[in-house]
């Protein structure tokens, strides 16, 4: 992957320089292994939102800091033209379970938000094991297109297209493709500072 194509680790690299910090002073903060922070940084693992919040909150920054592409502080307008998906972030999911998701960002470029809403797509892979992952915050999500599975704690909830489902994230929970089929839904998470 080349740096331009890691915008990502090359904005992790960029504020923990700016803070001063080492890559292991970061990986103490967070509460995480070393190699989490460089992987991230280098590009060699995908994204995944649980590490990435700990990064943002260590940092003082809002999770969108890390996936805007640029930085203009007027609205944030998508157009429809600009509605069709593109690939944000690949894996930014609570634990890697063989689904893929794709991320288009609907508020990219608007650095003084407190919320995230994303259009995502999960195009399942196949079925493997799954950790549930908690982190600050709270998230909502309407589904689209397709059904999608919200394993929350000891639940498990099924959202079908025009439904809606609202949690704190610090439960445990991972969303998933359900019974194989591809799905489409928006999410708006929220992180706290």
């Amino acid at each position: 992957m080349t740096q331009e194509e890691n915008r990502l680790g090359k904005k992790i690299v960029t504020l923990r320089t700016a803070h001063h910090l080492s890559a292991q002073d970061l990986a103490d903060r967070c509460s995480c292994e070393l190699s989490v922070i460089e992987d991230l940084e280098s590009g060699k693992a995908p994204a995944s939102l649980a590490p990435l919040i700990k990064i943002t909150r260590a940092l003082g920054v809002r999770l969108g800091t890390l996936m805007d592409d640029d930085e203009d502080f007027g609205p944030a307008y998508i157009n429809e033209d600009q509605m069709v998906e593109v690939e944000r972030v690949k894996s930014l999911q609570t634990a890697n379970d063989g689904h893929d998701l794709s991320y288009f960002s609907l508020a990219a470029g608007r650095p003084s938000r407190h919320m995230d809403p994303f259009i995502i797509t999960v195009d399942p892979k196949g079925e493997t094991d799954h950790e549930l992952v908690g982190h600050e915050g709270e998230e909502w999500l309407y589904g689209m297109e397709g059904c999608i599975e919200i394993e929350y704690g000891k639940e498990i909830y099924i959202l079908h297209p025009g439904e809606s489902i609202y949690y704190d994230s610090i439960v445990p929970h991972q969303v998933r493709a359900h019974d194989g089929q591809k799905a489409k839904f928006l999410a708006c998470v929220y992180t706290p500072l």
